[in-house]
């Protein structure tokens, strides 16, 4: 007889990883145990520290979130929308839950025998992919959740026997130290003897004070800077990087690249003050990864023509796939694709000073704007730059503004044939407008300010999201001191930039229907930048300028500190963070797919459920732009 709330089981879950991995038959095999949970608001479904359940859980309806306990305090770790997996726990480890489940709203949920699971999936390599990823990445939602975790994930085992192996980087043990009192010379014999690149510097205790290298005795003593006789501790590179015998590869590799190290020394507890257990070298990550970020950040910096450094960058896109299609944080993704991007425009930069007939004649500093500047540029979009050079005297002035202008033209250029448009709307640095002295920008930046008009609120919302990329750090940090100065007694320009934030409403009609594009090519079409992203990036802008909230840039980070500095608004602040990257990355998705800026979307080619997940990430914003009414008193000037 046939069992008809089964096969509504086997409909439902064919339309979701990793089910839609499985067959009907073994899908009907899953239905037919499953059970199904009807939950209220802030109904239980399991708390942190509970023995873990018989089951892992399916979002059918509704949402379900998941939270820290901290302090007495709830952290919220992630939202489980409709078709979500969690609870995976239990079916990996066996251990006990490290997060409570309660239900966001009212919910469906459908709890799946892990025996009857692990019997039907025993033998599938995909799905066991899939959900260690998930557990490994603490990714519960592929669109809309983010766990806090410090970690991105390169390379997925092409089995699941070995789930230590994938989680933890094999790193040398016991290596080869000397004591803090030892010579150079002595050193360097124990180097030949065992014949590697570098060595520890260890006090007597065996706690970790330094690393030598190949390079520093090339740099130092090949040089003559130092005897041959000379202590250990007059050339070891410190303090030193440690970290825990259980060190993920994926968290290895993203130390290296924030510190721009090679090694990291494995303490018995990862702090320096304990016993050197191992080292861990960048070539042990290289023979674990293969298209990783460090590998293409080499291929940057190595490279002397355009050619390659679009070829590197190209590489970059297809490791941004990869990690969408592993569901890792967006958070750590925006990670390496920025700083991809920043030490690619860096080289560009510095072979077209390479290029020009003299060197620069004063210091300069170039800055990324918009989405680069916030750090969120994921794909192949049009750049926006600016340059500022060092106050000249006056006769000076047009010279040297010629100069990096013609500076400027060949990084465009340059950026241009790496794939990266330019600005229909000019604003690059080859533009004299946006070429200007450290004085000049002052007072472009001080007249925005104190005199706002319609262009002027546009451009200095453009502006105020900037980073500095190569040149002077000083010349960048006085201009952002002056900024923050002028903007102490801005009140006006503040409202004004404030109602510029709320010239996006939510992008959902009366009926709850997607406010669509009416003209032009786009008709019909869903503008996902314009309508859903931008009114988050500009409310978090005015809000972190309010506060006099200096260095963060990127929109989640800058709503997350919100959250911090205002607990009363805690819970709107993350929920906005967790919309913007879920937006970012469903468009990011959507631009890959489609081999475009994914600004656009058709849909007609959104499923049901992808509706849904983005019809979720729209209410944060109304919510937000409530607080932008009261705050700023907008009601008068509307």
């Amino acid at each position: 007889m046939k069992n008809s709330i089964a096969d509504r089981v086997v409909h439902f879950l064919s339309g979701f990883p990793p089910f839609n991995l499985l067959d009907k038959h073994s899908l009907l095999d899953i239905a037919i145990q499953t059970s199904i949970t009807y939950l209220e608001k802030g109904d239980t479904l399991f708390k942190k520290d509970d023995n873990y359940h018989e089951h892992f859980y399916v979002v059918r309806n509704g949402s379900v979130s998941l939270y820290h306990s901290y302090d007495n305090e709830k952290l919220i770790a992630g939202i489980n929308d409709t078709g979500d997996v969690f609870g995976l726990r239990a079916l990996i480890t066996k251990e006990n839950y490290k997060l409570s489940a309660v239900a966001n709203e009212e919910s469906i949920v459908y709890a799946i025998p892990i025996e009857t699971f692990e019997s039907v999936t025993k033998n599938h390599v995909k799905i066991h992919k899939y959900l260690i990823t998930a557990f490994a990445s603490n990714s519960h939602d592929p669109y809309t959740a983010e766990e806090n975790s410090k970690i991105f994930v390169d390379y997925l085992p092409s089995s699941t026997q070995d789930l230590a192996n994938f989680q933890t980087a094999n790193y040398t043990e016991k290596p080869i130290t000397c004591n803090e009192k030892a010579t150079l010379q002595e050193a360097a014999l124990e180097m030949c003897k065992h014949k590697i690149s570098c060595i520890v510097v260890v006090n007597d205790k065996k706690h970790p004070l330094g690393i030598i290298t190949n390079s520093d005795i090339k740099n130092k003593i090949a040089t003559g800077k130092f005897p041959i006789s000379t202590n250990v501790t007059n050339i070891m590179t410190t303090p030193v990087i440690t970290d825990t015998p259980g060190i993920i590869v994926a968290n290895a590799q993203l130390q290296m690249i924030q510190h721009n190290i090679s090694h990291i020394c494995i303490t018995k507890d990862g702090t320096p003050n304990s016993k050197l257990v191992g080292i861990l070298t960048h070539h042990d990550i290289l023979v674990t990864l293969g298209n990783s970020p460090s590998v293409i950040l080499k291929d940057i910096k190595r490279a002397k023509k355009i050619k390659h450094i679009r070829k590197a960058r190209l590489k970059a896109n297809t490791l941004l796939k990869s990690y969408l299609e592993q569901n890792i944080p967006l958070s750590h993704i925006l990670k390496i694709i920025a700083k991809i991007n920043d030490v690619l425009t860096e080289r560009i930069i510095v072979l077209s000073i390479r290029k020009m007939k003299e060197a620069p004649p004063v210091a300069f500093s170039w800055l990324s704007i918009g989405s680069q500047g916030r750090k969120e540029q994921l794909l192949f979009t049009d750049q926006d730059n600016a340059l500022i050079f060092e106050d000249v005297p006056e006769e000076k002035y047009e010279e040297t503004q010629a100069y990096f202008i013609d500076l400027a033209k060949h990084v465009t250029s340059a950026l241009n044939a790496v794939g990266f448009e330019f600005c229909e709307a000019d604003m690059m640095a080859s533009n004299a407008a946006w070429c200007k002295s450290e004085s000049e920008w002052k007072n472009q930046f001080n007249e925005w300010i104190i005199k706002p008009d319609e262009k002027a609120i546009l451009l200095s919302s453009i502006f105020f999201d900037y980073n500095h990329i190569y040149g002077s750090k000083e010349l960048v940090d006085k201009l952002t001191n002056s900024i923050f100065s002028s903007l102490k007694n801005a009140n006006m320009f503040s409202r004004i930039l404030a109602k510029d934030a709320l010239r996006n409403p939510p992008p959902l009609g009366f009926f709850k229907q997607f406010l669509v594009e009416h003209n032009g090519d786009q008709k019909d079409l869903f503008n996902i930048k314009s309508r859903a992203l931008m009114p988050l990036i500009d409310a978090a802008r005015v809000l972190t300028l309010k506060n006099q909230l200096k260095g963060i840039n990127n929109t989640s980070e800058r709503f997350e500190k919100l959250a911090e500095i205002e607990p009363n608004n805690a819970e709107l602040f993350n929920s906005c963070a967790y919309a913007f990257k879920a937006l970012l990355k469903f468009r990011t998705k959507q631009g890959l797919q489609n081999d475009n800026s994914g600004k656009f979307i058709a849909l007609e080619t959104l499923s049901k459920e992808e509706k849904l997940k983005l019809k979720r990430c729209f209410k944060p914003i109304h919510d937000v732009q409530d607080i932008l009414k009261i705050r700023f008193d907008l009601k008068n000037i509307l």
